[in-house]
């Protein structure tokens, strides 16, 4: 499933790259040429990203369901008095 950036984000990224090489690397560089840089980004370290922050989630996720019972079981056997 290729990542797909909704056209605000994009432009602002795309704003982003052209801000940081002409801060950088006191370079301008074109919207196209933004754009493209922003593409290969994308596809090419997308999808590691894209995983790691599953697999971060999933850790989250897991950790808090192992809580659960600590958190959440309560004893079915009567207190004594």
């Amino acid at each position: 499933m290729p990542i797909e950036l909704d056209k605000e984000r994009k432009q602002r990224m795309v704003r982003a790259i052209q801000d940081y090489f002409a801060e950088k690397l006191d370079q301008e560089i074109g919207t196209l040429a933004a754009e493209l840089l922003l593409e290969f980004f994308v596809r090419e370290l997308g999808p590691a990203i894209y995983n790691q922050a599953v697999k971060d989630a999933q850790a989250f996720v897991q950790d808090k369901v192992m809580d659960l019972d600590g958190v959440l079981f309560q004893p079915e056997e009567p207190r004594s008095r």
